[in-house]
């Protein structure tokens, strides 16, 4: 018998907004990736919060175009993208050297093991 793939939602609406780790992924084809895995931003938030990210991004943004789909005001509308935004953490642009560059540099003898930790700590 076939297993029939959970719905996002569906494993949204279970876990009724609390946190939890993906320990198993299986791609198409079968090979099984296990180990923890925590998942992506725009993936923690409740269903409705992104239904209304995906209306907004499929909006280009328009707050206007917003407010007619949900039939609500563009204070509520800014309301809700403000809540919805301190969920979110800021997506670094530049993060640094990779842990693997930082061990190899210091392999290399370009930096001191000081310097190698307070790279990694600073990845944090």
């Amino acid at each position: 018998m076939a297993e029939r793939a959970m719905d996002w939602q569906e494993l949204t609406n279970l876990t009724r907004g609390r946190a939890f780790v993906v320990e198993r992924v299986r791609l198409a084809g079968g090979v099984a990736i296990e180990g923890g895995f925590e998942l992506p931003q725009l993936a923690q938030l409740s269903a409705e919060d992104q239904v209304f990210v995906t209306a907004f991004v499929r909006c280009h943004g328009s707050i206007k175009e917003m407010e007619r789909i949900f039939g609500v005001s563009y204070p509520t509308i800014k309301s809700r993208l403000n809540r919805i935004s301190q969920a979110l953490d800021f997506v670094e642009t530049d993060p640094g050297p990779s842990r693997a560059d930082v061990i190899e540099r210091l392999r290399r003898g370009e930096i001191t093991a000081q310097q190698a930790l307070a790279e990694l700590e600073d990845r944090r």
